[in-house]
C-alpha cells in the first residue's frame, strides 16, 4: 500500500480558516466555482486572498443553519486554494477553488470573525494490483454508459475520464460529475481506501444506470401504448361504421339480448336490481367508451354464475358407501365418518330442520389431513360422485391476497371475482362439492389476510349471503359442501382450524399399497398409456420390490409415477412390434427403473456404540432418523450439536446429557466418562432442518450407548420426550412413526406408555408383525434397547429376527 497524499500534495498548515459549504462537496484535484454570500464567509475569503489563499472547505450537515457553527459541520473536508475573486452583486462574490487534499478537523481555534480549526491530513490508501485496475476500468465503462443516458451530462466527460490514468483521479471525477445527493458525496469523500471508494461508486453507477434505463423503457412503452390506443380507437370507429353499413352490428339488438338473458336467470332481488342498473348504464354509454367493456364484463359474470342451479338430488347412503369402497381401499374410519356426515345432511334436508335463509348444516367442515398421495383430493371427488353433484377445486397454496378469495373491486383494472365464485361458475352448479386444497399453505401479506376472508366462506352463519367484492351482491354458498385438505395442522390458521373436523390419513402399509397398485393404479395407468387389457402386466413381487426399493413414501403418488415409467417403456416395446403380453417380474424392475434407490441400512448404521434409530413425524409422513454420538478429549467440557437441529431438539440433547451426568453411577457409566470431554451429537441429512421434542429419548440412548460402549439393538426404533427426572412423555404422530418403522423393516418400537391408546389407529397387519415396548422412564427404555453386553446384544438381535414377541 502507498500513501498517495505524501507524494502528491503540499504540506498542510496546523490551522486553516474553515469555509462552510451548503449542498456542495469539494473533492481534491477538482476545480469548482462557488458563490459566497454570508458576511462571515466573505470576510474569510478576502482575508485568505491576501495571504496563503488556502482554506478548509467543509460541508454543512444541515444547509438551513445560518451561520453554521462547528457542530453543524462534517469533520472531513478538503484543503483548497482560492484562485479567483469576482464581485457578483452587493454582498455576493464568486470564487474558483481547486481541491488539494483531504483533511480532518481536529478542533476549532476560534469562531469569530470566521471559523479557524486545527487540521490534519486524511491519508488516502490505494491498493496496487489487478483488483484496483479492474475496479477503475469498470468504473470508467459504467460512467461512460451513464453519460450516454443522462442528457444533462456533457459528452466531454467521456474524454476526460478516459485520459485519467490513476484510480484516485477517476474516482474523484466520477463522484463530482454524476448525479448524487450531498450526503452520498460526503460519504464518498470520507472513504480512505481508493479501492473501496471505487467499489461504492460502481454500486451507485449500476443503480443509476438501471433507473435511467427503466425510465426510458417506461417512456417508450407509454408512448407506444398511447399510439396503440389511438390506432385501436380509429380502427374500431371505422369497423363500427362498416358493420352498421352492412347491417351486421346493431347495439340495440345486443342490449336486447342481454336483457333477455337477464330475465331468464333466477337472480335474487338485490342482484336483479344491480344488474338492471348496470344494463341501463350500458345502454346509455357509447360502445367506444372503456367503461362499456367494464360493464359488459360485469354483466357477463352476473349472467354466467349458476344462480339457483342445483344439481344434487337426495343423498343415497348405500350408494355413497359403495362409491367410497369402489374408489378407495381401506380407510374404514374415514369412510364411516363421511357417511355419518352425509346422513346428517340427508335428515336435515328431508325434515326441514332449518328455517329459510339459515345454513343447511351446522356441522364442522371436514378437513382431510395427511401426507401427499394418500387420497385426500380423490376422496372429495368420490363424495361428489356419490351425491350426484359437480366437483370444484381451488388450490390455496401460496395465496396471500385477500382479494383472491373475496374478489377485486371493480375500480381496479382487470378486476374479477374471487377464486370461490370463479370455481362455482366453472362448475355450473350452485351446490357443488368444493375442495379447498392446501389450506395449511395460506399466506398473509400487505394485501390482507386471506384466511379471514375464507372464514366468511366457510362459516354457516354467514355464507348464505356471501358478498364478493366484484359482484357487490350476495351469493348463497350454504348449499355448497366445502371440504379441505392439508399436510400439517400446525400452519392452519387457528380460527379456520376451529371450524374444521380433522380426519387424518396417515399412510399405507406395503400390503395396502400392493392392493391399491393392483386394483386401482395399474389398470388406470394401462388405459392411460394406450395399452389394451392383457398386453401388459406387472407381477405382485415386482410391485412389492417397486414399493420397497424405489418408493418409500406414506402415500402412493410416487408409486403411480414409477408404474407409469415402466408402462411407457412397455408401450414403446409394443409400438416397436414386440410380442404381447409383456410381463414384468421382480428381476426385471432395474431394467425399467435403474438401480434401487433405497436399501435396508439399519444393520449397517447401527453396528457400533453411539448410534440409535429414532422415529420422526414430517408433513409428508413418518420417517426414521439416526442419532450419532461420540465423546472425545477437549480443552473444556462442552456439547456440540450438528445436523440443522432446531431449538427444541437442542434443548432435548442438553436435557439428555444432564440426566446421564446426574445418574452416571446408577446407570453403570464411568464417573469420569464426560470429564474434560467434548460430547458431539449429530443427526445425519444435515441439509434438512429438524426439530421437535420426540427425539429426546433417541438422543439419550445414543449418548448412553457411547458412554457404556454397548451398541443399541439394530432392530429397534424409538420415540419419546424426556424430562430431567428421567420420565418419558407422550408425543404425537404415533401412527405415522410406526408405519415408518414398519417400512424400514424395524421389528421393535419403543413408545411412551401414555401413547398406548394411539395404537388403535395402526393397521392390524403392522401390529401383528411389530413388538411394542411401552416405557414410562428412561431406565426402562435403556433396559429394552441396550443389551447388558455386546454378546447379549448379538443374541437379542438374532432372536428378534426369528420371531417377534407379542404386543404388550
Amino acid at each position: 500500500m502507498a500513501d498517495i497524499d505524501q507524494k502528491r500534495t503540499a504540506s498542510i498548515p496546523d490551522a486553516l480558516p474553515v469555509l462552510p459549504l451548503r449542498d456542495t462537496v469539494i473533492y481534491p484535484m477538482m476545480v469548482t466555482p462557488i458563490l459566497v454570500g454570508q458576511e462571515r464567509s466573505v470576510r474569510l475569503v478576502k482575508n485568505v486572498m491576501g495571504s496563503t489563499r488556502m482554506a478548509a472547505l467543509v460541508t454543512q450537515r444541515s444547509p438551513e443553519r445560518r451561520p453554521a457553527q462547528p457542530e453543524d459541520l462534517y469533520r472531513t473536508g478538503t484543503m483548497a486554494t482560492i484562485h479567483e475573486l469576482a464581485l457578483v452583486q452587493d454582498s455576493t462574490i464568486r470564487i474558483a477553488v481547486q481541491g488539494l487534499t483531504r483533511i480532518r478537523l481536529i478542533d476549532f481555534v476560534r469562531t469569530e470573525p470566521f471559523m479557524v480549526a486545527r487540521v490534519e491530513r486524511a491519508p488516502e490508501v490505494e491498493e496496487h494490483g489487478i483488483d484496483i485496475e479492474a475496479r477503475a476500468r469498470s468504473a470508467r465503462e459504467l460512467f461512460i454508459q451513464l453519460v450516454g443516458l443522462v442528457v444533462e451530462m456533457s459528452d466531454e466527460l467521456v474524454n476526460a475520464v478516459q485520459l485519467l490514468g490513476e484510480p484516485v483521479h477517476v474516482a474523484y471525477l466520477i463522484a463530482s460529475s454524476m448525479p448524487l445527493t450531498t450526503a452520498v458525496r460526503q460519504e464518498i469523500l470520507e472513504i480512505d481506501s481508493v479501492s473501496a471508494r471505487l467499489g461504492r461508486l460502481i454500486d451507485l453507477l449500476q443503480h443509476e444506470i438501471a433507473v435511467r434505463k427503466l425510465m426510458q423503457k417506461i417512456t417508450a412503452d407509454t408512448t407506444a401504448e398511447m399510439s396503440k390506443a389511438q390506432r385501436e380507437h380509429i380502427l374500431r370507429t371505422q369497423m363500427g361504421a362498416i358493420q352498421r353499413e352492412l347491417g351486421d352490428l346493431d347495439p340495440a339488438h345486443d342490449h336486447r339480448e342481454l336483457r333477455r338473458r337477464l330475465e331468464a336467470v333466477p337472480l335474487p332481488e338485490e342482484g336483479r336490481k344491480e344488474a338492471e342498473r348496470e344494463l341501463g348504464r350500458i345502454e346509455r354509454i357509447p360502445d367506444a367508451s372503456p367503461e362499456h367493456g367494464i360493464i359488459r364484463t360485469y354483466l357477463d359474470w352476473m349472467l354466467k354464475l349458476p344462480w339457483g342451479n342445483v344439481t344434487g338430488g337426495p343423498i343415497d347412503l348405500a350408494r355413497a358407501r359403495a362409491v367410497l369402497d369402489e374408489d378407495h381401499y381401506d380407510l374404514e374410519k374415514i369412510k364411516d365418518r363421511i357417511v355419518d356426515y352425509l346422513a346428517v345432511r340427508r335428515l336435515r334436508d328431508q325434515r326441514g330442520a332449518t328455517a329459510a335463509g339459515e345454513p343447511a348444516s351446522p356441522e364442522p367442515i371436514l378437513c382431510f389431513l395427511g401426507p401427499p398421495g394418500v387420497g385426500k383430493t380423490s376422496l372429495g371427488q368420490s363424495i361428489a360422485r356419490a351425491m350426484g353433484r359437480k366437483f370444484a377445486r381451488v388450490s390455496l397454496g401460496g395465496i396471500h391476497d385477500e382479494a383472491e378469495i373475496r374478489g377485486h373491486r371493480r375500480t381496479y383494472i382487470g378486476a374479477m371475482p374471487g377464486r370461490i365464485l370463479q370455481a362455482i361458475s366453472r362448475a355450473e352448479a350452485a351446490d357443488p362439492v368444493f375442495m379447498l386444497d392446501e389450506v395449511d399453505k395460506l399466506g398473509a401479506g400487505f394485501h390482507g389476510d386471506p384466511s379471514a376472508a375464507l372464514l366468511e366462506v366457510l362459516d354457516p352463519a354467514q355464507n348464505h349471503a356471501f358478498v364478493d367484492s366484484y359482484l357487490g351482491v350476495p351469493f348463497d354458498l350454504s348449499r355448497v359442501l366445502f371440504l379441505c385438505t392439508a399436510n400439517t395442522p400446525e400452519t392452519i390458521p387457528p380460527p379456520l382450524l376451529d371450524r374444521m373436523e380433522v380426519l387424518t390419513l396417515s399412510g399405507y402399509t406395503d400390503a395396502e399399497k400392493l392392493h391399491i397398485a393392483r386394483s386401482f393404479l395399474l389398470p388406470k395407468q394401462i388405459a392411460a398409456h394406450g395399452l389394451r387389457e392383457g398386453e401388459a402386466g406387472i407381477e405382485e413381487r415386482a410391485i412389492l420390490r417397486l414399493i420397497r426399493d424405489y418408493t418409500r413414501e406414506a402415500g402412493v403418488r410416487s408409486l403411480g409415477r414409477e408404474l407409469a415409467t415402466m408402462l411407457r417403456k412397455v408401450a414403446r416395446r409394443v409400438g416397436e412390434g414386440a410380442s404381447t403380453p409383456i410381463s414384468i417380474g421382480p428381476a426385471e424392475v432395474p431394467e425399467y427403473l435403474g438401480p434401487p434407490r433405497f436399501f435396508d441400512e439399519i444393520a449397517e448404521r447401527i453396528d457400533r456404540p453411539g448410534v440409535a434409530t429414532g422415529l420422526a413425524w414430517t408433513p409428508v409422513g413418518g420417517d426414521i432418523l439416526f442419532v450419532e454420538a461420540t465423546i472425545m478429549p477437549g480443552s473444556e467440557e462442552r456439547l456440540v450439536l450438528t445436523g440443522m437441529l432446531g431449538n427444541v431438539m437442542r434443548e432435548s440433547a442438553q436435557a439428555a446429557l444432564s440426566y446421564l451426568r446426574s445418574n452416571m453411577e446408577r446407570l453403570g457409566i464411568d464417573p469420569h466418562a464426560f470429564e474434560g470431554k467434548v460430547v458431539h451429537l449429530h443427526v445425519p441429512a444435515g441439509a434438512i432442518p429438524k426439530d421437535g421434542p420426540s427425539a429426546g429419548l433417541t438422543m439419550l440412548v445414543a449418548l448412553a450407548s457411547q458412554a457404556t460402549g454397548r451398541p443399541v439393538r439394530n432392530d429397534v426404533a424409538m420415540t419419546g420426550e424426556i424430562t430431567l427426572r428421567g420420565k418419558v412423555l407422550r408425543v404425537g404422530g404415533i401412527k405415522e412413526k410406526v408405519l415408518a418403522a414398519h417400512r424400514a423393516g424395524l421389528r421393535t418400537v419403543v413408545l411412551p406408555r401414555n401413547n398406548q391408546g394411539a395404537l388403535e389407529d395402526v393397521p392390524e397387519e403392522v401390529r401383528q408383525t411389530t413388538r411394542f415396548v411401552f416405557v414410562e422412564s428412561v431406565d426402562e427404555a435403556l433396559e429394552a434397547v441396550l443389551p447388558a453386553s455386546p454378546d447379549d446384544g448379538q443374541a437379542a438381535r438374532e432372536l428378534a429376527r426369528e420371531t417377534p414377541p407379542p404386543v404388550h
